[in-house]
């Protein structure tokens, strides 16, 4: 009995055991599972505070750059960089460091067909070039319609920041042309999903808008913040280089017309040829010169004169773009830039001009008129220089071909020598560059011009360098020019040069001696033996020529270094840089001959002419000391067989 007892108290003791020992396991599991729940949401909370720190790390990313986009703007507020850089920076910063896929400022102005937009910067991005090669003209350089109750007009009324995700509506006010099929290439290959339009003023005046294309669909109030405080600074700037340019334009601009000078001008274009070349787009020059105002001034008096000179700048003001720039470049010349224009619009924008001149009625005055010439760069020629001695040379074809006409330029490599020879001659004598008398000078001129209406002005070439070469030689042969013209030639042809070196051989042997007229007659004409200043003095010719009265005319430099070496003789004993041999150019050495030959068979103070066989004998003896041996056989049997 007593052992039944030990065991049921035995079993009831394991059983309280076991009892306490699952109790204990019980505890241990929810133990364990607490600490599981806790060690979850630990986990959560940790991955929750990961992308919360993740986000605040981009907000105060872009916050930042934000800021340093708004720095940007004090930078270059306070450089001294004009406000069309200013405003190309702001869009390109904007775009790349903010992420929005393109941004330009668009300003609204208006002119006699009413109120319109232009873009005045805009970022360099793919959307542009998207549609700038749909739409074929460019977009900065359009004149946008300005929409009554549009987009921009209710931004701008409201001064409200407006966002849209309608693009084909706001591409259709904005190009006419717009089509469903252009619509669809340019969405197909941007990742615009809205335009933001930001409105602008400057000194509480309406002055435009700053547009975004942004990839969000959606604008949250820090972005409108950030917008609103980013246009702020852009009207800032805008105001602040207004007050600068008012300030600047008292010192480029000209006094009685208002229009710029020749000095800002000249520093413009050298722009626009920066900003053609790289868009790789034309701009044109328009040159306009007034007709017949010396003759006001005479009849009239200057105030008259002063009358004419600023009716041209309001026509000029009238008929241009906002993108356009007049210019008085003294007296009654005026230029014109108009970039982004080929020679076919500029014809058109020369002869609106030149027609609205034309029906002006001034008091006392009447009609006046204005002879107009246009020039297009990489069209006519990409070095400016020369386009603007091609606009002057269509200017001056307008004058010589009656006046109150537009002509357009003709291409240097299109331009036949004589033509070329004749813009030469009427060149020097305009502008006073050698001395000769006045009446003469005008006579020579008049000459010029009316044998540029004929097809062949060769003779009123000959004639006239017959006439300048007797001004300081009067021994000088009438006819000789034309003679050592056609024994050039025919003497080059025998050496293969090419058509171009040719032509300029021609202009240069009418120009060669052209020096000459600078010096003092009592040296050229001089019957004793020369000093050795004396000579010097003469030795200085080839120089003058080149460089004093030719090198202003850029349309002629193949032409000068021919003149400038022509006294070089083949053994270096010549001047004026003593080069010899093949370093002397054969057209060069081509008009020494020449030249040489004609003077030993015309008279001389100091002796009488040769006859053309003791020349020939003469120059023979200087083979290979003045001339190529080759040369002088060539010479000798021209001037044997075909110049007997």
């Amino acid at each position: 009995m007593g052992e039944l007892y030990f065991k049921r108290g035995l079993k009831m003791g394991l059983f309280s055991k076991f009892k306490e020992l699952r109790a204990m396991i019980r505890e241990v599991e929810n133990s364990v599972y607490g600490e599981k729940q806790d060690y979850s949401e630990i986990y959560e909370r940790n991955l929750q505070l990961e992308r919360d720190i993740e986000e605040r790390t981009r907000e105060l990313s872009l916050a930042n750059k934000r800021m340093l986009s708004l720095q940007h703007i004090w930078d270059m507020m306070n450089s001294s960089k004009p406000l069309q850089n200013v405003l190309e920076t702001v869009v390109n910063s904007f775009q790349g460091e903010l992420g929005y896929l393109h941004s330009n400022i668009i300003s609204k102005s208006k002119d006699d067909d009413g109120d319109y937009m232009y873009i005045l910067a805009q970022s360099r991005d793919i959307t542009i070039q998207q549609v700038n090669n749909i739409v074929k003209t460019p977009m900065q350089l359009r004149r946008l319609p300005y929409i009554e109750g549009g987009i921009f007009e209710e931004s701008l009324s409201s001064k409200k920041i407006i966002q849209t995700k309608d693009f084909k509506s706001v591409f259709q006010s904005l190009i006419p042309e717009w089509t469903e099929e252009m619509h669809k290439k340019v969405m197909s290959t941007v990742s615009s999903k809205s335009l933001i339009v930001i409105p602008l003023y400057t000194m509480n005046k309406p002055f435009g808008w700053f547009c975004v294309f942004s990839s969000r669909e959606e604008l949250s109030d820090v972005e409108t913040d950030f917008l609103s405080i980013y246009a702020q600074q852009i009207e800032m700037a805008i105001t602040i280089a207004d007050l600068f340019e008012a300030l600047k334009e008292q010192a480029v601009t000209d006094s009685l017309t208002g229009l710029y000078n020749r000095r800002y001008f000249e520093e413009l274009l050298q722009k626009e040829v920066v900003r053609a070349k790289r868009q790789n787009q034309p701009f044109s020059i328009i040159g306009l010169d007034l007709d017949f105002l010396k003759q006001i001034n005479d009849k009239f008096g200057h105030s008259f004169g002063d009358l004419a000179i600023k009716t041209v700048a309001d026509v000029l003001k009238r008929n241009a773009r906002s993108i356009d720039t007049a210019a008085r470049m003294g007296g009654e010349e005026f230029n014109v830039i108009l970039p982004g224009i080929d020679s076919k619009g500029a014809m058109a924008a020369a002869e609106r001009i030149r027609k609205t001149l034309e029906e002006q009625r001034l008091d006392t005055i009447g009609r006046i008129t204005a002879s107009v010439g246009v020039a297009t760069f990489f069209e006519h020629s990409d070095n400016i220089d020369e386009l603007l001695e091609l606009t002057d040379q269509a200017m001056y074809l307008s004058k010589r071909n009656g006046r109150n006409r537009v002509t357009m330029a003709t291409p240097i490599s299109e331009t036949s020598w004589q033509q070329i020879a004749v813009n030469t001659f009427v060149d020097i004598l305009s502008k006073h560059n050698i001395p000769i008398d006045e009446n003469l000078s005008k006579e020579l001129q008049k000459k010029l011009q009316e044998s540029s209406n004929e097809n062949s002005p060769k003779d009123a070439l000959f004639s006239v360098a017959d006439v300048l070469t007797s001004s300081y030689n009067p021994l000088h042969s009438q006819g000789a020019i034309k003679s050592k013209v056609q024994i050039a030639v025919s003497l080059a042809k025998r050496f293969d040069l090419t058509t171009h070196e040719i032509d300029n051989l021609r202009i240069a042997m009418l120009l060669y001696d052209i020096g000459n007229l600078m010096l003092p007659p009592e040296i050229l004409q001089k019957t004793t033996p020369l000093t050795m200043e004396e000579r010097d003095r003469i030795k200085s010719h080839p120089i003058i020529a080149a460089r004093e009265i030719l090198k202003p005319i850029t349309y002629i430099q193949d032409v000068i270094p021919i003149i400038e070496h022509h006294h070089e003789n083949w053994d270096g004993s010549g001047y004026p840089n003593k080069i010899k041999k093949e370093d002397i150019p054969m057209t060069s050495q081509i008009v020494l001959i020449v030249d040489s030959y004609f003077a030993l068979i015309e008279p001389r103070p100091y002796r009488a002419r040769l006859t053309p066989e003791s020349a020939i004998e003469i120059i023979q003896q200087d083979a290979g000391i003045k001339w190529n041996k080759t040369l002088v056989d060539e010479f000798v049997n021209l001037i044997k067989h075909d110049f007997s």
